[in-house]
């Protein structure tokens, strides 16, 4: 099989189409390394506590609000069920 002139000619261009492509991979791959990195571990587990800190403060302080401090506490006898029925001081 002969390589034809044509053949050639297309080869050498494709290898400087390659070679052009590696150089020009070379010279971009550093801007994109001084791209901004994810954020460490460390520093989501703390942004996460400061959401969870956050989000019971909120319920915390929705709670109070709910909470009415007009209101007078029912008045309870722990001791009703000791009692008997009729425990009045005449008897004694």
């Amino acid at each position: 099989m002969l390589a034809s002139p044509a053949g050639k000619r297309w080869a050498a261009a494709m290898a400087r189409y390659i070679v052009a492509i590696l150089l020009l991979v070379n010279l971009v791959g550093p801007a994109f390394a001084q791209s901004k990195q994810p954020d460490s571990l460390l520093e989501l587990e703390d942004q996460e506590k400061k959401r969870d800190a956050a989000g019971v403060d909120k319920q915390y302080k929705s709670t109070l609000k709910n909470t009415d401090k007009t209101a007078t506490p029912a008045r309870t006898d722990p001791w009703q069920n000791m009692r008997g029925a009729n425990d009045s001081k005449t008897k004694r």
